[in-house]
């Protein structure tokens, strides 16, 4: 079934593997990235930009409204948010990090679910946990709460350990990463976006709730997809 896709965070390293994973979809007919500046326009008619100011106070009703305008096309919408810093964090105060990962990404969630979408997938971490004590891991754990209180019918949280392939991690942590298993181990990036894609098509992913995906659920999505 056709689909399109309203996205944030999809200039960033995981979001734009995201897209490409999106675009290699022959049944994604739309993605409409929300960006804060213009970019070079991609190859694939298909992506297009919206440019919003995600610090201003009108940031949601603005998701809504786009979101409604896309949803007036027929076709089912997905919303997706690959929001993220990773180890960028470290120079970031907490107000900072939580004005982008709790607020920027509430408000663009709450914005879809206005709008009438129902399905969602968020990027997050692997050990998310809101009483953690690590900063990072509380953080993204309050970003998951803030998201889950939206009400999606449908809400799909990605939770990678070491992500290979991407810019911000050192080739020395993603090996060292693979001799880790379970959830805090690598994964490759562009699995983690062919698990997005796989979410938004594949029928065994069409029950309502909350799913929590850890690195070995995404690659067998990954697998299921190529």
């Amino acid at each position: 079934m056709a689909f399109r896709v309203l996205i944030i965070g999809g200039t960033g390293q995981v979001g734009a593997a995201v897209v490409r994973a999106l675009t290699a979809e022959p049944t994604c007919t739309e993605v409409v990235m929300v960006i804060r500046k213009a970019i070079a326009a991609d190859t694939d008619a298909r992506v297009r930009q919206v440019i919003l100011d995600t610090a201003a106070a009108q940031f949601p009703a603005e998701v809504t409204a786009l979101g409604q305008r896309i949803l007036a096309h027929g076709a089912p919408v997905y919303g997706a948010c690959c929001v993220g810093v990773g180890t960028g964090s470290r120079q970031w105060s907490d107000e900072e990090l939580k004005a982008l990962e709790i607020g920027v990404v509430g408000d663009f969630a709450r914005g879809c679910r206005a709008a009438g979408i129902a399905r969602f997938a968020l990027l997050s971490a692997a050990g998310s946990n809101t009483n953690s004590r690590i900063r990072y891991a509380r953080v993204m754990g309050l970003k998951e709460e803030t998201v889950r209180k939206a009400g999606f019918k449908r809400l799909a949280i990605f939770r990678p350990g070491i992500i290979a392939g991407n810019a911000h991690t050192p080739s020395y942590a993603a090996s060292l990463g693979r001799l880790l298993p379970g959830p805090f181990g690598t994964i490759d990036q562009d699995e983690i976006a062919r698990a997005f894609v796989a979410e938004f098509i594949s029928d065994s992913a069409s029950a309502d709730g909350v799913v929590y995906l850890d690195n070995g659920a995404m690659r067998q999505r990954s697998r299921a997809l190529t």
